[in-house]
């Protein structure tokens, strides 16, 4: 099949160990791995944190992708936020200097493999099952936690690219 990086990560075929009703949910966020990895490649570290035309910055796309994709897992698992995801919930997009791009994207990179592992774990019968969303505890089901998972990160990479691509050109308003 010659070099498959070429194609996009749904047309390499099933991951194995995964559901195959899940597997576009995994395709997805390994498809937005890699983008995200490619763009944020020598990304200027002065940069991580400009917002063109008060859009959010690369930074917070970086945390919020992570932190999202931690949050619908947890509550695919029937799972309220603990402490540690409440205050990462509200520190997404805050800039640290102790955050840096390699940082972020690392701990990206992370949360996607772990969430791989996770849907290597879930069993089909529990797909349709309710589970309750933020304090609100709005309806949903597991599948449509896992979904909106790997569609939000893909949105949100779609944004990733057209700010970073914005900011590396250097024609932008930034504030």
């Amino acid at each position: 099949m010659g070099d498959q990086k070429k194609y996009e990560v749904w047309l390499r075929g099933a991951l194995p160990g995964i559901s195959p009703l899940l597997q576009p949910v995994a395709h997805a966020l390994l498809q937005a791995k890699e983008e995200v990895n490619a763009l944020m490649e020598n990304f200027p570290e002065a940069l991580l944190w400009q917002k063109p035309a008060s859009v959010a910055s690369p930074g917070f796309h970086l945390q919020h992708m992570k932190g999202v994709i931690d949050r619908l897992f947890t509550y695919a698992k029937g799972n309220l936020l603990n402490a540690e995801q409440l205050q990462y919930l509200q520190q997404e997009g805050a800039r640290a200097s102790t955050l840096n791009s390699a940082g972020l994207v690392a701990a990206f990179n992370a949360q996607v493999d772990y969430a791989i592992t996770e849907l290597g774990n879930i069993d089909d019968s529990t797909l349709c099952l309710q589970r309750g969303v933020g304090r609100m505890q709005l309806p949903s089901t597991v599948i449509g936690l896992l979904v909106h998972a790997g569609e939000h990160t893909q949105r949100h990479v779609g944004q990733l690219l057209v700010t970073v691509r914005l900011l590396k050109s250097g024609n932008h308003p930034s504030h």
